[in-house]
């Protein structure tokens, strides 16, 4: 089972519908916050999404958790949770959900930990990256025993690729 994530657009319509479009086959395809789009726009139909410092419609919410297979999966934007300090506010509230994967932004900074039995994914920015010169999203690929996540640029090229057990 895969899943696609990708976050702070930043009003970029085109490269939202772009990510899409490469993975068709995504079971579900997240928006971590920060595309400053209305949460109707036509760009983010399809999208579980939630609501980031940038984004303004009140249809958004702040954090969602949802089941895929044995999964139970917690998108948040981040910036509730001081991610740019510390990871530890969200292992707690990962925790207190009961997540397995945890999906957030804020940051624009690529990366991935697994922490107390939770995979934690930023797929960086499509639009400003930081620490890094690609534009990124990523997909994770779901298996009883591990996690694979690959990490690719705004075209769709592999950055790099990510093997996680659990």
């Amino acid at each position: 089972m895969k899943l696609l994530v990708m976050s702070d657009t930043h009003g970029d319509v085109e490269v939202i519908e772009r990510v899409k479009g490469y993975h068709p086959d995504a079971a579900k395809m997240i928006h971590c916050g920060d595309s400053e789009l209305p949460y109707n726009h036509s760009a983010m139909q399809g999208l579980e999404r939630v609501k980031g410092n940038c984004d303004h419609d009140s249809n958004y919410l702040e954090e969602i958790v949802f089941q895929v297979g044995e999964e139970r999966v917690y998108v948040t934007h981040g910036h509730l949770y001081e991610v740019k300090t510390s990871p530890m506010k969200l292992v707690y509230r990962a925790k207190e959900l009961g997540a397995t994967i945890v999906c957030f932004g804020h940051s624009h900074i690529l990366g991935a930990e697994y922490i107390d039995d939770i995979f934690f994914v930023n797929p960086g920015s499509l639009l400003k990256p930081r620490r890094i010169k690609e534009k990124s999203f990523v997909t994770i690929t779901i298996s009883k025993t591990h996690f694979i996540l690959d990490c690719y640029d705004e075209n769709n090229d592999l950055i790099e690729q990510m093997f996680i057990e659990r």
